[in-house]
């Protein structure tokens, strides 16, 4: 298992981690697999979409606050319940299938860390499953 830390600047914004990942994947040496990522935090998230506009992680970010407003009368009162709900809806994990060493993601598909709390240090755990061996 390998963890890597992300340092968010924006209370909302998601952050390409498409290289973070490769790296890890290339340094396992597993030729194919399943590359498992976790996000340990309750107001970040992980997910995988279109990385080569960057509208596209705007017009997310700026969907989520209409589906789920900050303004709403929460229960929790520490300000961030928009953030748990955020979170909730996109997911703490992602599976990315890996093949000749490498994670598959389609031509535009990047791997991006959704921060709905910041600006925070975080981090992104990383196990690999190889198919001849099991996980590591």
């Amino acid at each position: 298992m390998r963890k890597f830390r992300i340092s968010t600047s924006r209370r909302e914004q998601m952050v390409d981690i498409t290289s973070q990942v490769q790296r890890a994947v290339g340094e396992s040496r597993f030729s194919s697999g399943l590359c498992v990522l976790y996000c340990p935090h309750t107001t970040a998230a992980l997910t995988v979409n279109e990385g080569a506009d960057p509208d596209v992680a705007s017009d997310i970010i700026s969907g989520l606050a209409r589906l789920i407003p900050r303004s709403w009368d929460f229960a929790h009162h520490e300000g961030n319940s928009d953030a748990h709900m955020k979170a909730t809806l996109v997911g703490p994990t992602q599976i990315l299938i890996v093949e000749n060493g490498k994670p598959v993601l389609g031509t535009w598909q990047r791997v991006f860390f959704c921060e709905f709390d910041g600006p925070r240090n975080r981090s992104v755990y990383i196990s690999m499953m190889n198919n001849e061996t099991g996980a590591s």
